[in-house]
């Protein structure tokens, strides 16, 4: 199973691609979209949507794995980002490609075995958990988190 994790932000978005094959599992892309600051939110989203669409198309995933909303204190970096998931979320519905949600807590459990752990927790257990030979940038981190916390759990119905 190819699984495409997503770490959704309207400036830098994380992506993680996985397989599974039995219980293995090894990393088979990653990296962050960054689209720069000052941007109109539009513009952002559609070259959110365009790359996402265009790697889905290249990697072929069995289900796209995304990030939950963090719930902060800023309002503002909240509705922005839940822009960004909607983006992600018409990628699913226009590929048919079947989308799993996953809080922030289950992908840090699923890879870290603790719920709190840091940012830096998490890029350690991904790059040991998938044989990486470097820390992935923080991003693409979350997201092949986000690939693995699925690939564990599995969800049947998705989101």
């Amino acid at each position: 199973m190819i699984v495409f994790g997503i770490d959704p932000g309207t400036h830098i978005t994380g992506y993680g691609v996985i397989l599974k094959e039995r219980e293995r599992l090894s990393c088979l892309d990653y990296g962050e979209i960054k689209i720069g600051r000052g941007e109109p939110l539009t513009h952002c989203l559609g070259i959110l949507y365009d790359r996402i669409l265009s790697l889905v198309q290249k990697v072929k995933p069995q289900a796209l794995a995304l990030e939950d909303i963090f719930y902060g204190r800023n309002v503002k970096s909240l509705i922005k980002q839940g822009h960004a998931r909607g983006a992600i979320m018409l990628v699913s519905s226009h590929t048919g490609i079947p989308l799993f949600e996953y809080t922030p807590l289950e992908v840090k459990k699923a890879t870290v075995g603790y719920g709190r752990a840091e940012k830096q927790q998490v890029q350690h257990m991904v790059k040991v958990l998938l044989g990486l030979p470097s820390l992935p940038p923080t991003d693409a981190a979350d997201a092949l988190a986000i690939s693995i916390c699925h690939a564990n759990f599995l969800k049947s119905v998705p989101s």
